[in-house]
């Protein structure tokens, strides 16, 4: 992994562009210690449509996501978990915005979607962890749904409860970056903020959306859910700027495919992929791949960097808080927003795609990894010659947590591939770059090839990831 990343950076672009980062960081800074919102109720507003987007569609993934993990051994229905999170929420909402155009449906459906396909996979791969003794106390004729209900779902409920609270962080990022592609959530106000230099305004929706993360512990309450749910049916934004003319039908069988195809010409079907080929599909996925892999090996570095900051075997019990803030800041922070401040700092090229994938990865995992440290530290007796400082670090705790790092590192591969192809919407030339022109340029056709040859990378990488992960991890490969 890191030879490959070394080789990547001969050709990538990561160009630092000659630009003066200082003056505008400050501003940035002052921002974000000087925050300010003249317009309270429109920053009630955004977030609670950011809510309302990422409740509903877990409320309705996760079952659906439930039902695919109980018949997920049917090969039909493990391509159809892979091709539905294999597309990115943003493109997905890109597609869904020609049918529905600004409207509500569109935001849920972008994000339900593709959180199907992972609550499918996750969940399946929670079930086969359960032990199999329960399901032989069972009637030979009682039924697949019957086994999972009185066997899989009573031991594997605390895991799929975890899961999916995650998984609704993971939905409240993506409602946001949401907001780039114009529907009205935290990431809509953000962009404009940080467009017109108003970075105490970007710096208070920033806070804002730490805060509600931060605190889910307090507010996500279940006996709450279902009141939140009527609150966020009831906060649905109204359809804005479409005059209700799409069509799916029109769009998935007509505008989808090449002209040349629709008219059976062979010969211009070829020269159309050809030139697909050689001007879009190539360049963009190098890149993609390029600078994932980049990202990878960069966040594997900043795990083993920042983890010990927060973790009380190494820092103390005080002085892991500054740490564990610094990495909810991260893992909290949606990668778009952190792209979107390093181009302005670092000038237009790749660089700012591989950092902040890098450090909002980075956050993450060493998050888990320090709760891992964390929690073995509460349960283990500690020895009177057990080491401290930086051999402890280095001969203890690092060797414990390095598997399970990289368990956590090659499954976030998918994800880092998925996000640098989507960083193209911000003029960065991986595959997302092609796709959002194509959308612009209304040639449906180029788009939906660019969408499916990234499904079919993201499938590839994933299958990849997790072979790695069962051969050279068999104890932490889930």
């Amino acid at each position: 992994m890191v030879g490959a990343a070394l080789l990547a950076l001969f050709g990538a672009d990561i160009e630092i562009y000659a630009v003066d980062p200082w003056q505008e960081l400050g501003k940035i800074g002052w921002g974000l210690l000087l925050p300010g919102w003249s317009d309270l109720p429109a920053l009630l507003q955004a977030l609670g449509y950011t809510v309302a987007f990422a409740l509903l569609a877990v409320a309705v993934a996760a079952p659906l996501g439930l039902l695919l993990a109980m018949v997920f051994h049917w090969r039909p229905i493990r391509l159809l978990c892979a091709a539905l999170r294999s597309v990115h929420e943003l493109f997905w909402g890109l597609i869904f915005m020609q049918i529905f155009g600004l409207s509500a449906t569109t935001g849920l459906l972008a994000i339900l979607v593709p959180f199907t396909g992972v609550f499918g996979k996750v969940f399946a791969e929670i079930f086969e962890q359960q032990a199999t003794q329960p399901a032989q106390t069972l009637p030979p004729a009682a039924t697949g749904l019957k086994r999972t209900a009185y066997t899989l779902l009573p031991q594997s409920w605390s895991a799929l409860l975890s899961y999916t609270r995650y998984r609704f962080e993971c939905a409240l990022r993506s409602s946001a970056i949401l907001g780039f592609i114009g529907l009205p959530t935290l990431g809509f106000h953000l962009e404009t903020a940080f467009k017109q230099g108003q970075y105490s305004e970007a710096g208070a929706l920033l806070w804002a959306f730490l805060l509600l993360i931060a605190s889910l512990r307090w507010w996500l309450r279940a006996r709450l859910i279902p009141l939140y749910l009527i609150a966020a049916v009831w906060l649905l934004p109204e359809t804005i700027g479409f005059s209700g003319g799409g069509s799916l039908w029109q769009f998935v069988s007509v505008d989808i495919w090449p002209s040349a195809l629709r008219a059976g010409d062979g010969s211009g079907l070829l020269d159309w992929l050809t030139m697909m080929f050689s001007e879009q599909v190539w360049p963009g996925l190098v890149q993609t791949l390029l600078l994932t892999q980049i990202a990878v090996v960069l966040t594997g570095v900043l795990v083993l960097l920042t983890y010990p900051l927060a973790s009380r075997a190494l820092v103390g019990p005080v002085m892991r808080w500054p740490g564990r803030l610094l990495l909810l800041v991260l893992r909290s922070t949606p990668e778009m927003v952190l792209v979107y401040v390093l181009l302005l700092l670092l000038g237009p090229s790749g660089l700012p795609v591989v950092l902040a994938l890098a450090l909002h990865n980075g956050g993450l995992i060493a998050f888990l990894v320090a709760n891992a440290s964390d929690a073995e530290h509460k349960s283990r007796i500690t020895r009177a010659d057990d080491p401290q400082g930086l051999k402890r670090y280095a001969y203890v705790e690092t060797p414990r947590r390095f598997p399970a790092m990289l368990a956590f590192l090659f499954y976030r591969w998918e994800v880092i591939l998925r996000e640098s192809a989507i960083m193209g919407i911000l003029g960065i030339a991986t595959l997302g770059f092609y796709i959002d022109s194509a959308f612009e340029e209304i040639r449906y056709d180029r788009a939906f090839l660019l969408i499916v040859v990234t499904a079919l990378l993201n499938i590839v990488v994933d299958s990849v990831s997790r072979r790695l992960r069962r051969q050279a991890l068999p104890d932490t490969a889930q």
